[in-house]
């Protein structure tokens, strides 16, 4: 279909393109599945700005007139049925906590939506590329900021996630520090849930005579985490030891919080340390570790664990696609006792 612009029109030029678009689609000579002129070739062709076509395009997609595919352009949507949203997931590494959020949020999701799956890998100049191919093409950009903290670093993130709408914008696990929108979030508060769930663990009856925390030194919130259990020992009158691996010298009544994953070489590491000293974990050396996973039922008899819900997270980032309502959400965070404490 060739689209032509009236001089004497007084509408918006945007507003030409939508409304011609739309009479298109319902008067049969633009087709389902029917793909769309570029936002380059047809501001080329009209002697427009690509900019107004983009706005055009937008508008028409909110309306689900139109649909993006990732990578090939736009195409005209079904409008005698529903339209699934777009969603693009953009993660910063694989995990066994990222892969529970992720199933959680697609298993929430159904069939409502069809998601695309990223991995940034914390460089910020991957989330960059993935937005300039990727601006236009859906509905909702679910993002993971974890990226270094300094400063520089910092200030490219907001830039970079400025560019995407707030109304398609929904932070996992990190909400970015003085972000302004009213865009959608479900995050975890470092500093503050190490410290509740501490407190958690000794108000079920449980007590700690000495902490030994074992972090290693490339954790990207390790000095958040690390403030929290300060302030807890400190509130609690323990006393505290940060390592960077497992200690040599294993002491009954020693209490560990291990936070690198369970099932790395350092929980493995501490472990055969306790038992060659002679001790048992559980009963004379005890074991809390960061972030929760099933697996934790059957890992050294049952291993205690603070940790956000990722399933939960899951769910309510997926009820704000399924709902339309974005809002700013503080992910649960709790202790789960099992036999390591």
């Amino acid at each position: 279909m060739i689209f032509r612009l009236a001089a004497k029109d007084k509408a918006p030029i945007y507003k030409q393109l939508v409304t011609q678009v739309e009479r298109a689609i319902h008067e049969g000579k633009l087709q389902a599945d029917e793909m769309l002129p570029s936002m380059n070739d047809l501001a080329s062709s009209l002697g427009i700005s690509r900019e107004t076509v983009k706005k055009a395009y937008n508008i028409l997609t909110d309306r689900g007139m139109i649909r993006p595919r990732q990578g090939k352009g736009f195409y005209v949507a079904d409008v005698t049925s529903d339209t699934r949203p777009q969603v693009l997931v953009i993660i910063d590494k694989f995990s066994i906590y990222k892969q529970a959020l992720l199933n959680a949020f697609t298993g929430h999701l159904g069939d409502a939506a069809e998601i695309t799956l990223l991995n940034h890998n914390q460089s910020i100049d991957l989330l960059e590329y993935y937005l300039d191919c990727n601006l236009d093409a859906f509905e909702y950009y679910v993002v993971m900021p974890h990226f270094p903290l300094d400063a520089a670093t910092q200030a490219k993130v907001s830039k970079q996630l400025a560019r995407i709408p707030n109304r398609k914008l929904i932070m996992l696990d990190r909400l970015q520090p003085s972000f302004p929108g009213n865009y959608g979030a479900v995050y975890q508060d470092f500093e503050n849930d190490i410290y509740k769930g501490l407190c958690d663990g000794l108000a079920s009856g449980a007590t700690i005579d000495n902490l030994r925390v074992i972090t290693l030194p490339t954790s990207l919130y390790g000095k958040y985490i690390r403030k929290g259990v300060k302030l807890f020992s400190s509130e609690k009158h323990i006393p505290v030891e940060f390592f960077e691996c497992a200690p040599d010298d294993i002491r009954k009544g020693d209490t560990f919080l291990v936070l690198n994953s369970q099932l790395d070489a350092g929980l493995v590491d501490l472990a055969r340390k306790i038992h060659d000293a002679g001790l048992q974990t559980g009963r004379d050396v005890r074991i809390i570790s960061y972030n929760e996973h099933e697996m934790n039922e059957l890992i050294l008899g049952g291993l205690t664990t603070v940790s956000t819900d990722f399933c939960a997270m899951g769910r309510l980032a997926a009820d704000m696609i399924l709902y339309k309502n974005p809002e700013k959400i503080h992910c649960p965070f709790r202790i789960t006792r099992r036999s390591t404490f």
